[in-house]
């Protein structure tokens, strides 16, 4: 009889995983996230970083977290419902509601938790939750702990929307229409005047996760409410604050209803301890920074569209992104995670992105490109994927 502690089981799946050819090991940032960085002990142009604005090593971030610490330490030693709330949280959430000009924000200690602790909290058992079929891995998670029935719309068709609305919505006491704002495989923006509009027809609240859009949409890069100016219609709003803001963390922002709600069911703030004090100076940090100027998101879009025109101009097939996200959808998950291997070879460092993540047969590459990258980098990766491309009969 097989020993039980030598998990056979899941020495199984880890070797099917090697026989097809995706099976990778975790490479080692040896240093800041900067837009070339040495990983597993190679030099690289970095194309997988979320860290849209260069904000993960600016000074002015660095400076604010090493004060915070010096003022409130390095941790806050409870959850906030007891005494981890610090000054430092209560400014960092009236600052958010201004910059997203809602009424009030509540901070979480990640995105996915954000997800996780909201969606449960505000639906029961008598509502309906109705999600996009590309809805990030967080949402699905979070859809699944409340106790709500779900049903799902394919990816930005309204029409098949309404028709789970016209079936199902008189149903149910509440209903919840869960979309994300920037969809983060394929670089698309969610149908939001459209899902708002449906949602008021069919007196659903709406929910967007807009992960990808803080920081990058909108006036001062608010994100995607701010862009279809739709403030006041969105009834919950989620950013996180690890990838533009570069830092960690996530947030929801609406109504003060809300706020008080979730400061006594939000089961990841009554259960696990707050952000510690660097990060919420660093945060507090960048919405300034962001704030003060559009340099920043003007110059991510200026390197998205430049990066995407050589791209496109080489034959590869980038998808419909209509952000700075850039998927090459190669298709073959073992071909993908090769090509991935030869671009890190030819010095630039490209994430493969295959199944779980994304349907069969649509593996990619995804390409983030940042407001800290200039064209000299952007250039030596366009030749990389050129040269690549070609070897591999790709274009």
């Amino acid at each position: 009889m097989e020993n039980v502690h030598e998990l056979g089981f899941l020495k199984a799946q880890v070797d099917a995983l090697k026989t097809q050819g995706v099976f990778r090991t975790l490479p080692v940032l040896e240093g800041a996230n900067e837009p070339e960085v040495t990983l597993s002990g190679k030099k690289v142009i970095n194309l997988s970083s979320n860290n849209y604005l260069g904000f993960a090593n600016h000074p002015k971030l660095k400076q604010a977290a090493i004060d915070a610490v010096n003022a409130y330490g390095v941790g806050s030693g409870a959850v906030r419902t007891i005494i981890g709330n610090m000054t430092l949280h209560e400014q960092l959430e009236e600052k958010l509601a201004v910059f997203k000009r809602e009424e009030a924000v509540v901070v979480f200690q990640s995105g996915f938790n954000c997800n996780a602790g909201v969606i449960q909290a505000i639906t029961g058992e008598e509502d309906l939750i109705v999600s996009d079929s590309l809805n990030h891995a967080s949402i699905i998670d979070g859809v699944k702990l409340s106790k709500a029935s779900k049903a799902v719309f394919q990816h930005s068709d309204m029409a098949d929307l309404e028709s789970v609305l016209k079936a199902k919505r008189h149903l149910h006491k509440q209903c919840l229409i869960i979309t994300d704002g920037v969809f983060s495989m394929d670089g698309d923006l969610a149908k939001l005047p459209e899902i708002v509009a449906l949602a008021e027809r069919y007196n659903c609240m709406t929910y967007v996760d807009d992960a990808h859009g803080s920081g990058v949409l909108g006036e001062n890069g608010r994100g995607t409410v701010d862009h279809f100016k739709l403030h006041g219609r969105v009834d919950f709003s989620i950013g996180t604050l690890s990838k533009a803001i570069g830092v960690v963390g996530g947030y929801v922002a609406g109504r003060q209803v809300m706020k008080d709600w979730l400061l006594h069911r939000g089961r990841p703030i009554l259960f696990s301890t707050s952000l510690p004090p660097a990060a919420v100076g660093a945060i507090i940090a960048a919405i300034d920074e962001l704030t003060s100027t559009t340099a920043y998101t003007e110059k991510l879009w200026e390197n998205g569209n430049y990066f995407k025109a050589g791209l496109k101009a080489l034959g590869y097939d980038i998808g419909h992104s209509e952000t700075p996200i850039t998927p090459v959808i190669i298709g073959d998950e073992a071909k993908t995670v090769a090509f991935s291997k030869a671009l890190y070879d030819a010095g630039v460092f490209v994430s493969p992105i295959v199944f779980p993540t994304v349907p069969k047969g649509t593996g990619r590459v995804r390409c983030m490109v940042t407001a800290a990258h200039d064209k000299r980098h952007l250039d030596k990766a366009i030749a990389a994927f050129e040269r690549v491309g070609r070897s591999m009969e790709i274009i």
